[in-house]
């Protein structure tokens, strides 16, 4: 699990290295599916503290050479060849995104289809969903029923500090 103040250095070592660090900035977000964020308007690079604490230091690296690339390439360049080209210059191994843990634990909405599989999600469904995992193609069998989950101050505790929850 990656440190948040080592996450921070890290990040402001590279915006020095890269940017400029009397125009670009480093925080923390609250994000739970996005592991990173560059805003090009606020010259602002952010990680969500969420997945920080749950993922690997060298996958948090990886998040910030990432979002270094996209302020480098400029906001035009979104995931094309001159970020992926900037991105591999810094040394970036990965894809457009992730694939690591999110913190489902915080999706307001759980769904189950009629065999059991479970679904999550931060927002409301807005349209009928089917299980994808039953079948590919939308099938009116296969529909999802959605309940609202109650996220408690516990649960969020909890997300913040995984290792507490074992403690």
């Amino acid at each position: 699990m990656a440190e948040l103040e080592r996450v921070r250095r890290w990040a402001e070592a590279l915006i020095r290295l890269h940017l400029d660090p009397d125009v670009w900035s480093f925080g923390f977000d609250h994000a739970k599916r996005r592991a990173g964020q560059c805003n090009h308007t606020a010259h602002r690079i952010t990680v969500s503290r969420y997945l920080a604490e749950r993922w690997e230091d060298d996958d948090i690296h990886q998040v910030l050479l990432h979002e270094i690339a996209h302020a480098m390439a400029g906001a035009d360049a979104a995931h094309g060849p001159v970020w992926l080209a900037q991105a591999r210059a810094l040394g970036y191994t990965g894809g457009r995104t992730h694939s690591g843990p999110t913190a489902d634990e915080f999706a307001r909405w759980v769904g189950r289809c009629p065999a059991g599989h479970e679904h999550v999600r931060h927002r409301k469904p807005t349209r009928p969903m089917s299980c994808g995992r039953c079948r590919r193609a939308f099938s009116p069998q296969h529909l999802i029923v959605w309940n609202h989950r109650e996220v408690t101050p516990a649960t969020r505790t909890r997300a913040i500090r995984p290792e507490s929850a074992s403690a």
